[in-house]
């Protein structure tokens, strides 16, 4: 099976305030080849401390227009214990989505790194700060 590196992304909304700006980019990395939704997972935390979630399958279907491709959707590699410890890491009165995706921008490299017997030993994000503080210091130094 061909697939793309797989990451997770948990995104917090403190007092569950929505601007509605995410799902339309999220549909437009979908809808782009960009990345494809394995699992997606929103939570929530009330002002009493006590937690739910919902699978976006079980969203309405306007919120999650785009989302996902049917066939493609993964549901359920987040298990119970992840989404809980997402949930106990959250504020009252505040919301997260939990998205695991799948960069299949990068799915014909992964493969072609697979062919040649080829093993990523490091990856990891960048911060934005610290690339805005390089990007500052080298322009300074420019």
């Amino acid at each position: 099976m061909s697939i793309g590196p797989v990451e997770y992304v948990v995104i917090k909304f403190p007092g569950s305030h929505f601007t509605g700006e995410i799902a339309p980019e999220v549909v437009r990395l979908v809808e782009a080849g960009t990345v494809r939704i394995l699992d997606f997972v929103f939570i929530t935390r009330d002002e009493n401390g006590e937690t739910t979630w919902i699978e976006l399958d079980a969203l309405d279907g306007e919120l999650t227009a785009g989302f996902l491709d049917e066939a493609a959707v993964l549901q359920g590699l987040l298990n119970e214990d992840d989404i809980a410890l997402i949930a106990t890491e959250l504020d009252f009165n505040s919301s997260a989505a939990l998205i695991v995706w799948e960069n299949t921008w990068a799915t014909s490299f992964a493969d072609a790194v697979r062919r040649a017997d080829g093993a990523i030993v490091a990856h990891d994000r960048i911060p934005r700060d610290a690339v805005l503080a390089a990007v500052a210091a080298a322009a300074l130094e420019a």
